[in-house]
């Protein structure tokens, strides 16, 4: 797990081997254990280090072999690397280290661009190849490893994290009015290929983006299930399914255990990461180091779940830690979140996942998630409906259900200049749902909340807040095995029993009933939830200082509207309006955008 940058060139002028380094030292969290550099005369590389598979200075980065005309930087990790290097060696060729990032390489030269088809795990590459003078970019099926890209005329730069980008400089930081669009829209969310700048794009999750020497470029999407039923699995009944499920799921939680250092569980004691931990003591894990967050409460709604997770931790004997949080620090736990986040993120839980990382990074280096299951297995309290309405209603109940703003309120909240003509959100939704594929309402969403929704939140989440502190977090629940099942999966076993039916099947094999049917939770943060306090204070600071006035993106009169009438802020799926805007504001002020 690693941080990684790089620059090419297309006009004749050698790569800026000084942007790189900057590139390369504003992400030293997320590589505290090494950096590196390599160049040639259009591209240049840079990377941070994390050690955890192969410890040596043998898998050290930028990884060349000039025998093979290759190189490349890599960030994330390949569980499958071990079955893969015996078949690259039966195939005649040799390694001079012992970890994944050569088999990567190795694996380009073998397979070309398909390599990516053979990886199985979270990636973002950068590839040389020397011999064809190409650069090959690529990110995993999930998107769960990142990958920023600014282009300008002759140059493109890229990099693990946006605030890299603008370390290099020259990048053009004006908000995308779209891309606010999006954010307002959706709970923060900016799909891929947009950022909220105009200048960075990021590379799409499963897709390979091939750069020629001259600038011309192409990509391809590798991966995507079809949300259709699978003929050769008509005959499975409830039970079949949930044999499979649990099957596949064993297998990406074994899978995750790869690593030459010690690999722990973040247990916030709900349904996904307490069944993490049962598979994990089930394949025979001893003394697994579990960690659980809380903080105070407020107004009788509780600031943590310890009750679960306690009882999770003394049923598989882990090595548990309880880390309590006060809300007396909460405003400089907020500010260092923000600066920690790629891209601005409204979710109350990216400080507590900030606040967590920090305590669990210095027990491991490694954590399982449970990050990723309600959007795959039908989690979330709107997919209920969707399962007995029309496909072709699937756009509007989503959009009832899930969004903050409509798009004639939407152009109320922000200035005139960043105002668009047209619904470019709903557009948007309605693009995805319409694509080919998808069997039903639900598999629609589901597809759409999977493959568009979910990379930037919450697996965007999970990597920049892990990251900043140096802590590598795999996510079972994101398996491209287990995924590809999922979407086979008729939605009805999803839904069942409230919502993730066949997974609470599984877990009732290996765990008490309590910890499964109890409420849904989540990570309680009551002051952000409902933004007062400090917090308030914060927010409103944010939103009248210099910048933002200059900046001049929402409705001054929204804004009043909002801090007058805090209950008016309250918006889908518990996220809060108010919120949104002052975290935006927040987030380029504390990068130095404005």
């Amino acid at each position: 797990m690693c941080g990684i940058s790089g620059e090419a060139r297309f006009d004749g002028t050698p790569p800026d081997a000084s942007a790189v380094g900057r590139m390369t030292e504003a992400m030293r969290s997320r590589g505290p254990d090494g950096a590196g550099s390599w160049h040639d005369e259009w591209v240049a590389l840079g990377h941070r280090r994390l050690t955890v598979i192969d410890l040596s200075d043998a898998a050290a980065q930028p990884m060349a072999r000039d025998d093979l005309r290759l190189a490349l930087v890599f960030n994330g990790c390949v569980y499958n690397y071990p079955q893969l290097r015996e078949e690259l060696t039966a195939a005649g060729h040799t390694f001079r280290s012992t970890g994944d990032t050569e088999v990567v390489l190795v694996a380009y030269a073998q397979w070309g661009e398909d390599f990516v088809d053979h990886l199985v795990g979270m990636f973002a590459v950068a590839l040389v190849d020397r011999a064809r003078r190409r650069l090959v970019l690529a990110r995993d099926r999930l998107g769960i490893k990142p990958l920023y890209l600014a282009e300008t005329p002759g140059r493109l730069r890229f990099a693990s994290t946006l605030p890299a980008l603008l370390r290099a400089g020259d990048v053009d930081t004006d908000v995308d009015p779209v891309a606010l669009h999006h954010y307002l829209s959706w709970h923060s969310i900016v799909p891929a290929p947009r950022t909220i700048l105009r200048g960075v794009r990021k590379l799409p999750p499963a897709t390979v983006r091939v750069v020629e020497a001259d600038g011309r470029s192409r990509e391809r999407v590798y991966w995507r299930p079809e949300y259709v039923r699978d003929p050769d699995r008509a005959g499975m009944d409830a039970r079949d399914w949930r044999a499979a499920v649990g099957d596949a799921l064993r297998t990406a939680v074994r899978r995750r255990l790869v690593a030459d250092v010690p690999v722990g569980v973040l247990l916030s004691g709900g349904l996904d990461s307490s069944l993490i931990v049962a598979l994990l003591a089930e394949a025979g894990q001893q003394h697994l180091q579990t960690f659980s967050i809380g903080f105070s409460g407020r107004d009788g709604e509780a600031g943590d779940e310890f009750h679960y997770s306690d009882l999770v931790a003394r049923a598989y004997d882990t090595d548990h830690h309880r880390i309590r949080l006060a809300d007396d620090d909460l405003v400089n736990a907020v500010r260092r979140a923000i600066a920690a986040m790629t891209e601005p993120m409204g979710s109350h839980d990216v400080v507590a996942f900030h606040l967590l990382s920090e305590q669990v990074a210095r027990h491991v280096k490694v954590a399982q998630s449970g990050q990723g299951a309600d959007e795959v297995f039908a989690g979330y309290g709107y997919h209920q409906p969707l399962a007995d309405i029309p496909r072709d209603a699937a756009e509007a109940t989503f959009a009832a259900a899930f969004f903050d703003r409509d798009h004639a309120e939407l152009n109320r909240v922000v200035d005139p200049a960043y105002a668009l003509e047209r619904d470019a959100s709903r557009e948007l939704l309605a693009a995805d749902l319409a694509a080919p594929g998808a069997q039903t309402a639900l598999d629609a969403v589901l597809r759409l909340d999977t493959h568009l929704m979910l990379p930037d939140d919450p697996v965007k989440r999970v990597d920049s807040m892990s990251m900043a502190w140096g802590l590598e977090v795999r996510t079972p629940f994101l398996d491209q095995d287990l995924v590809a099942l999922a979407a086979a999966c008729p939605p009805e076993h999803k839904v069942a029993q409230g919502g993730k039916g066949v997974l609470k099947e599984v877990a009732r094999e290996v765990l008490p009933a309590e910890v499964i049917d109890r409420p849904k939770g989540y990570f309680p943060v009551p002051a952000l939830r409902n933004v007062d306090g400090p917090v308030r204070e914060l927010v409103a600071q944010a939103l009248d200082a210099p910048a933002a006035r200059d900046r001049a993106l929402f409705d001054r009169a929204y804004v009043a509207g909002l801090l007058a009438e805090p209950e008016r802020a309250q918006a889908a799926a518990g996220s809060n309006k108010l919120w949104q805007l002052g975290l935006l504001e927040l987030w380029l002020q504390s990068h130095g955008i404005g």
